[in-house]
């Protein structure tokens, strides 16, 4: 029997359960880079003052550490530069919906009945790389069409799309060879993430630096800078397609080979086998919890560690640049950033991004009840003398504090960077820090949605990605496309204080902190009365 054998009976079986949610993203990021052009267009009427506009934000390394680097001096070349916030989030999109359709579909038993059928070996993941490619490259032909009717040169409007359509493709493949390299959904869902952050990080450091600096060579080590330097609007280099089509066919060929090496249901690594008696500190659901978190917990740490001090070290030109130029002032202020001192306008821009991904270690951590379930451990836990409310809250303290932690390491990071540039490190620590965990009841919020799905709707807990993605885009991209103040009211983020530099009003936190409380009511009470599993 050949290995693909039904593979477009499974295609059309992905197509109908994500007959709402494919449809929806697709429409989502197809549409976004038009919305973004239009509202460019209003904001710089003149050839002068879009060149002017392009050229102020490509002289700041802090906003190409951000967004990357601009290219060209047109409209074009700026709706390039600000949808690049795309790339990551589609990619993250594109990476949860592969291993959803492959290692979660193992873990629930639904592959193995399928492998019982005139199903091939390869055909179940070869259904879902169709099903996800096709997705972004309809995205793709979208962008080039909808930009190409707003007046844009159609080779640009081309790229942008492909740009957008390969970062999805791209980790999509990398997903797939995930979900062989272990035997549950959330570690692949933490390895995938882990490679996105790793090479966001590694385009940031590159673009910060400029493209003659000493580092700037490190762009070229992440599939996020391949992207970008396909140059849409500006001399596109469509030779740098080929990088992202080698990688998604050597993961794509990968996952293949390595679907042959293992066993249904199991992962390359198997999980290794405990001792035959707990030790000590594992005694209580807590100490469990902590077990299952550390790892996850720590790697976050680190990347933040990072990239507190990658955005800390690039803030003291900031100032200069913003001094004289208030379109810049304007694009800060709908990243999140707010106050008197132009210094702050960045600082309170880049804690609201951090803000942003804190919460998705937040939604992670969250969701560990969930694959706990699913993957059969939690019942025989339940079944001791440990009461489901502590079972949950112990799971709950790594979702509220771990977002902390991390917010802390970020707040630390760029204040001891900043501050020794700035020669003011007793100073600005504690400001970064306070700036940093005034990010934290919004992120609390997205936590009591993960928790209230989880335990009223359990099958539905995945869909607190969704939320997520969502709160992003309403964050990053609906001042710039004009969305109504009601809209953008529905992101937790929009009600945190701008800080530093802005009022600290404890009234719109108090609020957050409260509505995370009152939507845990319901959570605990549906977790307790439902059945597990």
């Amino acid at each position: 029997m050949s290995s693909l054998v039904g593979a477009w009976t499974l295609v059309r079986l992905i197509l109908r359960r994500d007959r709402a949610t494919l449809p929806a993203w697709i429409a989502v990021f197809a549409l976004l880079p038009m919305a973004v052009a239009s509202t460019f267009e209003e904001l710089y009427p003149t050839a002068e003052e879009v060149a002017r506009a392009a050229s102020q934000f490509g002289s700041n390394p802090a906003f190409s550490g951000i967004l990357g680097p601009v290219y060209g001096g047109t409209i074009g070349s700026l709706v390039a530069w600000r949808s690049s916030i795309l790339f990551v989030i589609i990619g993250v999109v594109s990476l949860l919906t592969v291993v959803r359709h492959t290692r979660v579909e193992e873990e629930t038993g639904r592959r193995e009945l399928l492998g019982s059928t005139v199903v091939g070996r390869h055909a179940p993941l070869a259904a879902c790389l169709t099903v996800v490619v096709a997705a972004n490259l309809v995205v793709a032909a979208v962008v080039a069409v909808t930009l190409t009717s707003t007046g844009q040169p159609a080779p640009g409007s081309l790229a942008l799309g492909l740009a957008i359509g390969f970062s999805g493709i791209m980790l999509a493949a990398v997903g797939a060879v995930a979900a062989q390299l272990t035997d549950t959904a959330g570690a692949a869902r933490g390895i995938g993430l882990a490679v996105l952050t790793l090479a966001f990080v590694l385009r940031a450091a590159g673009d910060s630096a400029g493209d003659n600096g000493a580092v700037s060579w490190l762009s070229w080590l992440s599939p996020l800078g391949w992207v970008q330097r396909v140059r849409p609007f500006a001399g596109e280099r469509w030779w740098v397609f080929v990088l992202p089509l080698a990688l998604t066919a050597a993961c794509a060929a990968a996952a293949l080979a390595l679907s042959l090496r293992r066993d249904v249901g199991a992962g390359l690594f198997p999980a290794r086998l405990g001792r035959a008696e707990a030790a000590p500190g594992l005694a209580s659901p807590l100490a469990l919890a902590w077990r299952l978190h550390r790892g996850p917990l720590l790697g976050w740490v680190g990347g933040f560690v990072v990239l507190g001090a990658i955005y800390g070290s690039v803030a003291e030109g900031v100032g200069d640049i913003l001094e004289d130029n208030p379109d810049l002032l304007d694009i800060f202020e709908q990243l999140g950033g707010g106050g008197s001192v132009l210094m702050d306008l960045y600082l309170s821009g880049v804690m609201g991004i951090l803000g942003l991904i804190a919460s998705a270690y937040a939604v992670q951590a969250a969701l560990r009840m969930r694959s706990e379930e699913e993957e059969l451990r939690a019942e025989p836990v339940l079944a001791t003398a440990v009461a489901r409310h502590r079972w949950v809250g112990s799971h709950l303290v790594f979702a509220f504090a771990g977002p902390a932690v991390v917010l802390v390491a970020a707040g630390l990071s760029i204040g001891l960077t900043y501050g020794a540039v700035a020669g003011d490190v007793g100073n600005q620590v504690p400001r970064m820090l306070g700036s940093a965990l005034a990010q934290l009841p919004a992120v609390w919020i997205l936590v009591s949605i993960t928790v209230l799905l989880f335990g009223v709707l359990p099958r539905l807990a995945g869909a607190s990605w969704l939320v997520y993605g969502a709160v992003v885009l309403i964050t990053l991209l609906g001042a710039v496309i004009g969305l109504g103040q009601w809209v953008l009211d529905l992101s937790p983020f929009t009600h945190v204080p701008t800080l530093p530099g802005g009022e600290l009003l404890l009234a719109p936190l108090i609020w957050l902190v409260t509505i995370g409380a009152l939507l845990l009511v319901p959570a605990f009470t549906g977790f307790r009365r439902r059945d597990v599993g």
